[in-house]
Order: structure tokens, then sequence, then C-alpha cells
């Protein structure tokens, strides 16, 4: 599995939510929001560890691909 470096694709979520105005947002909606984001971060960041665990284990048990 390769880091792949490549720009995101315009229509993903994080790229929506980056350019969202926030204005509107009132304090509550903001802390609700940067929960959430949070939150989806650490899944994100889960998943990450797990894919690289898996990544180390093949690379353990074949040898790096070069």
């Amino acid at each position: 599995m390769e880091d792949d470096a490549s720009p995101r694709p315009r229509g993903d979520a994080a790229s929506h939510l980056a350019g969202e105005d926030l204005a509107p947002y009132s304090q509550s909606e903001l802390a609700a929001r940067i929960a959430l984001l949070e939150a989806e971060i650490a899944r994100v960041e889960k998943h990450r560890q797990a894919a690289a665990a898996h990544r180390d284990a093949a690379e353990a048990l074949f040898g790096a691909k070069e």
C-alpha cells in the first residue's frame, strides 16, 4: 500500500467543509461541530493506524515492496 500524494477529489466531504461559511453558526453549534470533527479525526486516525499495522504485518511476512 503506497501513500497517495495526489490531491483529494474536489467533491469530498473535507473539501466541502473547509469551504463552508461558518458565520451563520452559533457558539454552541460551532462547539458541536468541533466535537463531531474531533470524533471523525479519531476514527480516521484509528483506521490509518490499523492500515499501517496491516501493511507492516504483510511486509514482515512477504518482505517490503520496492
